[in-house]
């Protein structure tokens, strides 16, 4: 055959494929490969399993305390001094401008560096104690504060972000930069699944009362970086198809698509002979995943037979799909079905003016389902094994960004102290880790990177973060780059 006419075939092929990629299991699918598919190697591709699928890892390189994570992500960075880090100096000295002692010359985002003051002032909700713990928990959250002895309260969170797209990226990828793997992706290449037919990596959205258009999210956090692309998350919608591509085109029956993917699988194997690109057995993956979606993902998402008494429990707003409540019902279902890593995406936290009352519509949104998660889980026995993990990608400032009235205020960003907490998972619960100075302005003791979040949260999978790593362009990469400490404080 003439050389040009055989390489006019192969583009023609490879266009077709291209465009088969848009239907059936396309991108936004990409997460795990069928029992049809290939065989494990060095590249990362995931190997057949009677039970499930598994990842590159061939054994865990220590026993594991957690099977799975639900990440309940509020984006837009929570205000700590309004929620946990209770600071009854900055009440007393409102109004006063912050010392330069404690301020120390660190950077301020270009929102607030230009003022002419910076006035401190203190939460205008009450703190109490609560548990046998004494933890002090903030009256914005009455739920939270009746399970105050499950939690471990991290009140000494660090980050070197300042902005939010940098932040967040760097929470889920352990990189302020886009182009990494999020925890997600990379806990679908190390560990797999524990389900055949559902993704180990799921995304739920939700968008809150307190900013309601606040900060934008990008895919990307949920994707698979230099990953194979089978290892992205799959994002499950508030809609009538929950999974974009996932149904069956108008007159087209189930045996009928099983003979097509079969026809497809064969051109995509052809292809992949010629080619050898690792991206065309995750093509094949992909189809085979979404064909058994379309029975497991209505499953799932169908919350009619959950009885009265939960719907009490996450509150009234779990009846209204796409809320917070109601996603974090499904991450518990997703959870009883063998889902690794469930990502909750909770916007509306980025709280400049108008504070007060913005952060109590917030705080309303999330505080009683983000206790019946913990609750929920707890009476089905599946805490023990559950990381759950809630937490912001910074905290605010401990002075008024504009003008600071008798009833109002905001705050700007502030990524050198801020809150987080978790429950279950091999957690220690009950304890509250870390200090900050009393200004809430600086952190005092045990000091908690984001890198060594990430270590730790690896290790209750039982994952060395050292250890699981992908070599691209030359070097070897891992979820907390070169730095990371376990902190095994936190650990039961």
């Amino acid at each position: 055959m003439n050389p040009f006419e055989e390489r006019s075939l192969q583009l023609n092929r490879r266009a077709f494929l291209s465009k088969t990629a848009l239907g059936l299991g396309s991108a936004a699918l990409g997460s795990l490969l069928g029992l049809r598919c290939f065989r494990a190697n060095d590249k990362g591709i995931i190997t057949e399993s009677g039970q499930g699928i598994e990842g590159v890892l061939k054994a865990l390189h220590h026993p594991a305390k957690a099977k799975r994570i639900i990440y309940l992500f509020q984006s837009g960075g929570p205000s700590q001094l309004e929620l946990f880090d209770y600071k009854p100096l900055l009440q007393k000295r409102r109004g006063e401008d912050l010392p330069e002692s404690v301020r120390q010359g660190q950077r301020l985002t270009g929102m607030t560096s230009g003022q002419d003051s910076f006035p401190l002032v203190g939460s205008q909700f009450g703190f109490q104690q609560h548990g046998q713990s004494g933890t002090w928990i903030s009256d914005l959250l009455p739920y939270t504060s009746k399970i105050a002895d499950e939690l471990c309260i991290v009140k000494s969170m660090y980050t070197e972000a300042i902005n939010h797209d940098p932040a967040i990226t760097f929470f889920q990828t352990g990189s302020q930069q886009p182009g990494r793997p999020s925890i997600g992706s990379w806990l679908s290449y190390g560990l797999g699944s524990d389900n055949e037919n559902l993704p180990a990596f799921t995304v739920l959205l939700s968008r809150g009362t307190g900013r309601p258009n606040g900060q934008p999210l990008y895919s990307r956090l949920w994707g698979n970086g230099f990953l194979h692309s089978l290892h992205q998350g799959v994002q499950f919608r508030a809609a009538k198809d929950p999974v974009l591509y996932l149904n069956d085109p108008a007159g087209l029956g189930r045996s009928s698509r099983r003979k097509m993917l079969d026809k497809l699988e064969a051109l995509n194997s052809m292809h992949h002979e010629e080619t050898q690109d690792p991206e065309i057995q995750s093509r094949i993956a992909q189809y085979e995943m979404a064909y058994r979606m379309q029975t497991s993902v209505p499953d799932v998402m169908s919350v009619e037979d959950e009885p009265d008494y939960i719907y009490q429990m996450y509150g009234p707003d779990a009846m209204t799909p796409g809320t917070y409540a109601a996603n974090c019902l499904l991450a518990r279902r997703l959870a009883e079905k063998g889902v690794r890593f469930i990502q909750l995406y909770h916007m509306g936290w980025d709280q400049h003016e108008n504070l007060p009352t913005a952060i109590a519509k917030q705080a309303k949104d999330v505080d009683q389902a983000s206790a019946a998660l913990v609750m929920d889980l707890k009476q089905r026995g599946m805490l023990d094994d559950t990381l759950i993990i809630w937490g912001g990608e910074f905290g605010r400032t401990n002075y008024s960004q504009g003008t600071l009235t008798d009833t109002n205020y905001g705050r700007d960003h502030h990524p050198r102290c801020f809150t987080m907490w978790m429950a279950g998972g091999g957690i220690k619960p009950g304890i509250v880790y870390g200090e900050t100075d009393d200004f809430g302005y600086n952190i005092t003791e045990n000091p908690v990177h984001v890198h060594d979040f990430q270590a730790t949260m690896l290790h209750l999978l039982g994952i060395d973060h050292e250890q699981l790593t992908y070599k691209y362009q030359g070097r070897r990469f891992r979820l907390t780059d070169v730095e990371g400490h376990v902190v095994k404080d936190l650990l039961a």
